[in-house]
C-alpha cells in the first residue's frame, strides 16, 4: 500500500493591503485619536464655513453694530448656534459611522435625559439670580427698568429660551461631546501606557477636560476682553466636564447653560462678552470697579464668578444622580491611540 505524502505545511500568507491599511490607519480598539479628532475638526469648519457662505450670499440676519455696543438679534443667535450645533452634530454621526459607535456614545446618551435637562435648567436660574443678587446688593448692579411690557414679555421671553437652548447645545456638544470624548480615549491609552495605572481612564478624563475648557475659553473670548474673561470661561468648562464626568451625559449642563444665559441676558438684560441682546426684559448696567462688577463685558467677569461656580460644583457633587461616562466602562482603559 502506497504510503500519501506528507502534506507541507502552508506559508503564512503575507498580510493584504486592506488589512494592513486597517492596521495603521483603524488600530486594535478603532480610529485612533490622532486621525479622529483631525477628520471631526475638518468635517465641522467645512460646514461652518458653507453655512458662513451662505449666510453672507443671502443676508439671513442683519449684522449688529460693531463694538462692545452691540445688540444682538435672535436670527442671528437661532441661525449661529443651529448652524454649529448642526454641523457638530452631523460631524459626529459621521465619526460614529467610522468607529462604529453609537451616536449617543458621545455625550447625549445615558438615562433620565429629560430630568437632568429640567434640574439643570432649575440649577441655572437659580445659581445666576444668586450671583445677580449678590451684585445688586453690594451695589454693583444697577436696576434702570423694565423694557418690555404685557404680551411682549412672554413673546420674546420664549423667542429667546429657545434661542439660548440652540446656544447650550451647539457650545457643549462641540466642546465636551465628541473632543472630550475621543481626547479622553487617546489620553486614557497614553496614561495606561505610560504610567500603568488603574487610573488612566480618570486621568485621560481630566486631561481632555482642562484641554477642551481651555479651548473654549479661548474661542469664546471676544476682542478686548480682560484676563477675568477667560479664567471664567475655562472654570466653567471644567465645571461643566464634572457634571458630564458625574452624570454621564451633556443634559444637565445643557440646560444650566440654557438658563444661565437666558436668566443673565434677557431676564436682566446684563451684558455677556460685551453683546446685549435686542428685546430683553430690563435694563441694567455696572458699577464700581469692573473686577467686582463685571463691568462692561458682564457680570460673568466678576470675581463673584468663582463662589458661584463653586457653588455649582457642590450642587453637581451631591444633588446630582452617578452616572457612567461613556468612555469610563468597567474594563481595562484603551490602548494607547
Amino acid at each position: 500500500m502506497n504510503e500519501s505524502p506528507t502534506p507541507t505545511p502552508a506559508e503564512p500568507t503575507p498580510p493584504g493591503l486592506p488589512s494592513l491599511l486597517r492596521a495603521i490607519f483603524i488600530g486594535e480598539d478603532g480610529l485612533p485619536a490622532r486621525w479622529g479628532l483631525p477628520i471631526f475638526l475638518a468635517l465641522f469648519l467645512v460646514l461652518v464655513f458653507a453655512f458662513n457662505f451662505i449666510n453672507h450670499s443671502l443676508h439671513l440676519y442683519e449684522e449688529s453694530g460693531p463694538g462692545n455696543s452691540a445688540e444682538v438679534p435672535a436670527a442671528k443667535a437661532y441661525l449661529e448656534c443651529c448652524a454649529a450645533f448642526l454641523a457638530a452634530l452631523f460631524a459626529t454621526w459621521v465619526m460614529s459611522k467610522i468607529e462604529r459607535r453609537p451616536i449617543s456614545t458621545y455625550g447625549l446618551g445615558g438615562g433620565r435625559k429629560l430630568w437632568l435637562f429640567l434640574t439643570g435648567l432649575g440649577w441655572g436660574l437659580v445659581c445666576y439670580l444668586l450671583l445677580a443678587l449678590t451684585l445688586w446688593s453690594s451695589g454693583l448692579l444697577v436696576f434702570d427698568g423694565r423694557l418690555l411690557l404685557g404680551g411682549d414679555i412672554l413673546r420674546y421671553g420664549t423667542i429667546w429660551l429657545f434661542g439660548f437652548l440652540t446656544c447650550g447645545l451647539s457650545y457643549e456638544y462641540f466642546f465636551r461631546g465628541y473632543l472630550q470624548y475621543t481626547l479622553t480615549r487617546g489620553l486614557s491609552g497614553f496614561c495606561q501606557r505610560a504610567l500603568k495605572t488603574s487610573h488612566s481612564a480618570a486621568l485621560g478624563f481630566w486631561i481632555a477636560a482642562a484641554i477642551t475648557s481651555l479651548l473654549f475659553a479661548f474661542l469664546s473670548m471676544m476682542p478686548g476682553e480682560p484676563p477675568m474673561a477667560f479664567v471664567s470661561l475655562g472654570l466653567f468648562g471644567m465645571v461643566a466636564c464634572l457634571s458630564l464626568w458625574r452624570t454621564g451625559s451633556l443634559w444637565w449642563v445643557i440646560g444650566f447653560h440654557m438658563a444661565w444665559d437666558w436668566t443673565q441676558s434677557f431676564l436682566f438684560g446684563a451684558a455677556d462678552s460685551g453683546e446685549r441682546v435686542q428685546h430683553r426684559l430690563l435694563a441694567t448696567h455696572p458699577a464700581g470697579r469692573p473686577i467686582f462688577s463685571g463691568g462692561t463685558t458682564g457680570p460673568e467677569c466678576s470675581i463673584f464668578i468663582v463662589p458661584t461656580l463653586a457653588l455649582v460644583v457642590l450642587i453637581i457633587l451631591f444633588a446630582l444622580p452617578r452616572g457612567r461616562y461613556a468612555e469610563m466602562p468597567d474594563r481595562p482603559a484603551s490602548r494607547a491611540q
